[in-house]
């Protein structure tokens, strides 16, 4: 990266060739972050990540999974705690808008509240970027939808998306691999397969935490740790690296 000169002490000045430093700095904490994933199929979307928990922690806690509505799920790239205080936003305002309209929330408008509140951060001085990047994942009229959300303010659909670190190596992997007809099986299968992409050490389930939203059910339920080594066992087979 240049040299700022300045340029990046507040996140509402310009660079003379265009760029806002701070947003930029906020995007390369998205990098460093562990890998997450979203994956949408024909029968639901699935988000799932890396964690590396230390010998003591308690792992079946997961800290980068959160839910916000009952068929809204989010996963979190980046400086976690900023995190956190959007998911708790994400939350305040699925539940306002129920109580308004007596209706669930749809995924788009939750993706484009946690991305018009990014953008404000990058519009005040004495602030600064958030430090993250989210996937949005889940079940509405519309069907099943996953959005990204980053420190810019920016928030785009996808199909099958990744954040974090590795996630150009690991988007080309999922735009070899992914189908649109997956099922969730297959689809769970496809996002182990691409958390266990890059270090061959990493062949087992114990990182890897995983929920899913079904379209029958609507519902964002947490996969079970069995299922997950089930899943891992079959990417082997489905996806060879």
């Amino acid at each position: 990266m240049m040299a700022s000169r300045g340029y990046d002490m507040t996140p509402t000045m310009y660079s003379p060739d265009g760029r806002i430093y701070q947003v930029e700095y906020a995007l390369e904490t998205v990098k460093r972050g562990t890998l997450a994933i979203g994956v949408k199929c024909n029968d639901g979307v699935i988000i799932a990540v890396e964690e590396n928990p230390r010998a003591l922690q308690v792992s079946n806690i997961t800290q980068k999974i959160f839910q916000v509505d009952k068929h809204i799920g989010i996963a979190a790239a980046g400086y976690i705690p900023d995190a956190r205080v959007q998911v708790d936003s994400a939350r305040f305002f699925s539940q306002s808008n129920k109580l308004t309209y007596d209706e669930p929330i749809e995924v788009e408008t939750v993706a484009k509240h946690l991305a018009d509140q990014s953008h404000q951060f990058t519009q005040y001085s004495g602030v600064r970027p958030y430090g993250v990047a989210l996937i949005i994942a889940g079940i509405d009229q519309k069907g099943g939808s996953i959005y990204v959300t980053d420190p810019s303010g920016t928030y785009v659909s996808y199909a099958a998306v990744s954040i974090g670190e590795n996630s150009d190596a690991v988007t080309e992997f999922l735009e070899k691999n992914y189908k649109s007809d997956m099922t969730l099986e297959d689809g769970a299968s496809l996002a182990a397969a691409a958390i266990n992409l890059k270090d061959e050490k990493k062949d087992g389930s114990k990182h890897v935490k995983m929920s899913w939203i079904k379209l029958d059910k609507q519902i964002m339920e947490k996969v079970s740790d069995s299922d997950i080594e089930n899943f891992v066992q079959s990417a082997k087979q489905k996806f060879p690296k």
